[in-house]
């Protein structure tokens, strides 16, 4: 289906669909879930999907220099530095913060990857827009040919790697036997939720993609869902039509914001660690684990008997990126 769309391989796949027996019968649901979080390249994570089809459009371009943002413990910028290195290209961060003196989790990788890291000075989005084209007017000038890639790899051409995730899926179930009711994920730049949405349209499956946003209130992320997720059908070029209630989002587990962990989330990671053995990140991942299991056993969203499969997204360096924020729920 997307066979006709430049592509550059970088990611171990398949991943892992695996089961969660013990805390499915805890929650009451049929769980499992997939293993993004090893995707393998530069300790994985979702974007390695995304980064297949931007890298690949940035080669068949001619590009030699990857540009992206994203906040200063971001997995797709680490993501990118890896797929810059793997592809020969030259890669700069620009990070929307003030600048940070400190290396820790994702900031040393992507230092460690070869990056050259920047500091927009904030997260105001047209700020740091500004500093990605500043920093690609200046490459420009020194002859290099630079290619912008968007928050999250979250444009179209980024997000068809989830409509190949989605076949992914579809193969591994035949064999195991299962088929989902739903899929829920962190929702973060709306690339993967619009990914993972055009590729259940794609393959007329009857699955709800339940999004958690880890950031942004419903409404902007059910638009930006939304829009990108036509823009994705028709990059791939599947004629398929979306309207707005295929679009689910909840944003009640975000907490103080971005990057911040919540008492929830971390209740969640303590969960799948000792239930599973799953290591899933504080600020993102678990998250969507926290919405998860919130709308099973307190909102039945979710209902009981559901078959569920959590999209892990990955970003287990978070972990290690402040040892003075504790994991541990209060008791």
């Amino acid at each position: 289906m997307l066979a006709s769309l430049s592509r550059t391989r970088l990611a171990t796949l398949p991943t892992e669909l695996e089961p969660l027996p013990r805390l499915g019968e805890h929650l009451g649901i049929g769980l499992y879930i997939k293993r993004d979080d090893n995707t393998g390249l530069a300790l994985g994570g979702n974007k390695a999907r995304k980064l297949e089809f931007l890298l690949g459009d940035a080669q068949e371009l001619g590009a030699d220099v990857l540009i992206t943002t994203g906040g200063p413990q971001s997995n797709h910028c680490r993501m990118t530095a890896a797929a810059a290195a793997k592809g020969g290209l030259g890669c700069h961060l620009v990070f929307s913060s003030a600048a940070i003196t400190e290396r820790q989790g994702n900031l040393f990788l992507g230092e460690l990857l070869g990056a050259t890291l920047h500091f927009a000075g904030t997260d105001e989005p047209q700020v740091v827009a500004g500093k990605m084209e500043e920093v690609a007017k200046d490459l420009r000038a020194t002859g290099k040919r630079p290619y912008i890639i968007p928050l999250g790899g979250s444009n179209p051409i980024g997000a068809v790697g989830y409509i190949a995730g989605i076949e992914e899926i579809s193969k591994q179930c035949v064999p195991m036997g299962i088929a989902f009711d739903y899929i829920v994920h962190a929702s973060g730049s709306a690339g993967t939720q619009a990914g993972l949405l055009a590729g259940v349209k794609a393959y007329d499956l009857p699955i709800s993609i339940i999004g958690i946003s880890v950031s942004r209130p419903r409404e902007r992320l059910a638009r930006e869902v939304y829009e990108l997720c036509q823009g994705t059908l028709l990059h791939a070029g599947i004629a398929r039509e979306i309207v707005q209630s295929d679009i689910v989002v909840y944003d009640e587990y975000v907490g103080a914001g971005y990057g911040m962990p919540t008492e929830a989330s971390r209740a969640a990671l303590a969960t799948f660690a000792t239930m599973e053995g799953v290591i899933i990140d504080p600020v993102y991942t678990a998250k969507g684990a926290a919405g998860l299991i919130d709308l099973v056993v307190s909102r039945g969203v979710i209902p009981r008997g559901a078959k569920v499969l959590f999209w892990h997204t990955g970003g287990t360096p978070a972990l290690f990126a402040d040892p003075t924020v504790h994991w541990r729920a209060k008791s």
